[in-house]
């Protein structure tokens, strides 16, 4: 993930990002910190959202697995389609995905995975896609901890990008 996001700052690449429910908001606070890292980097259906494109980077998550949600797919077959390189985040290991360039598993609990027992017990503490929502946060903040050293960013360099508008 490090090196693929990282190469938009050497090409002048967009960084467009998507998930649905809370999954999207965990790539909405990636995409704020690749903007504080210097990036160009916004989420689908935001007003100042660009066109993809050729060597731009689109950025999804799909928890429960690709084919799960029709605005995922067809997102994806859109970036395809106009040339950008697509990263897939997920809970479910797939084998071939077309379109997809980066596959990067989390092997974490979905929604897909929150059944009950026979007796009525939700299977495992958090609820529906509460670990691998949680989980997506974590490997965020890790990945931006990383691009921040490669990049040569300071905490101050951030900071200066940050809004003043709070």
């Amino acid at each position: 993930m490090v090196r693929e996001i990282g190469a938009g700052r050497d090409r002048d690449r967009q960084i467009v990002l998507y998930g649905v429910g809370r999954e999207g908001l965990m790539l909405k606070a990636l995409a704020m910190r690749l903007f504080h890292l210097g990036l160009k980097a916004s989420c689908v259906g935001d007003m100042g959202a660009p066109r993809i494109g050729a060597g731009d980077l689109l950025i999804c998550s799909a928890g429960p697995g690709p084919g799960s949600f029709a605005t995922v797919d067809g997102i994806l077959r859109v970036a395809n389609k106009d040339g950008a390189r697509v990263m897939l985040l997920t809970a479910q290991r797939v084998d071939d995905i077309a379109g997809v360039d980066s596959l990067v598993v989390l092997p974490a609990r979905t929604m897909a995975d929150d059944v009950t027992s026979g007796s009525g017990d939700v299977a495992g503490v958090l609820p529906m896609g509460s670990v691998y929502e949680g989980a997506l946060f974590v490997l965020f903040e890790l990945v931006v901890l990383e691009l921040r050293a490669k990049l040569g960013e300071s905490v101050e360099s951030m900071r200066a990008r940050h809004t003043n508008l709070e």
